[in-house]
């Protein structure tokens, strides 16, 4: 008969295993790079959120990216005129690499117009390759400057099928 202390490392062995065999290893690291234009007024207090989608229109949502994984420290100011801003978080892998976004401003706060440079995006896993794309924006999200859009989207995917279907497929809200 088993004694109490191996029965107790028995069931600690267990409850390892199982644990190691319950995580996903699914779970993606995007890094997400965003360049405010040094434009007057080109920074905004609004939220900023952005949906990343691969070649089968697949794809993450990050409601809002200051609240889902900003890197920048305490009290930093996001989305200001000139910044780099970085933010990381971990989300479900993309079958393929990022190949389009929409990136949305939900148009709040007083300073609701926004000037972006670029996005670029990184996103890497267990058995993912590491993948990268930068996105050139250079345009106003805003209602009261030209495209008066508070939405750009930008589309490299390799062919037209991924743009077809992207609001078809399942998402992911991070």
């Amino acid at each position: 008969m088993a004694t109490p202390a191996q029965l107790l490392l028995s069931f600690f062995l267990l409850l390892s295993f199982s644990s190691i065999a319950l995580s996903d290893d699914e779970d993606c690291v995007y890094s997400v790079y965003i360049r405010t234009g040094s434009i007057f007024k080109g920074g905004t207090d609004s939220i900023i959120s952005l949906r990343l989608y691969d070649l089968y229109g697949e794809f993450i949502e990050i409601a809002n990216l200051e609240a889902w994984g900003g890197l920048m420290g305490p009290g930093h100011n996001y989305f200001e005129r000139g910044n780099l801003d970085i933010f990381s978080g971990r989300g479900p892998c993309l079958v393929a690499p990022v190949c389009a976004m929409n990136l949305t401003s939900d148009g709040s706060g007083s300073h609701h117009g926004w000037y972006c440079n670029y996005v670029e995006v990184t996103m890497t896993g267990v058995h993912t390759p590491c993948s990268q794309q930068q996105f050139t924006v250079e345009q106003w999200l805003a209602l009261d400057t030209s495209p008066y859009e508070l939405t750009a989207i930008r589309n490299y995917c390799p062919s037209a099928f991924g743009a077809d279907r992207r609001d078809q497929k399942s998402s992911s809200t991070m």
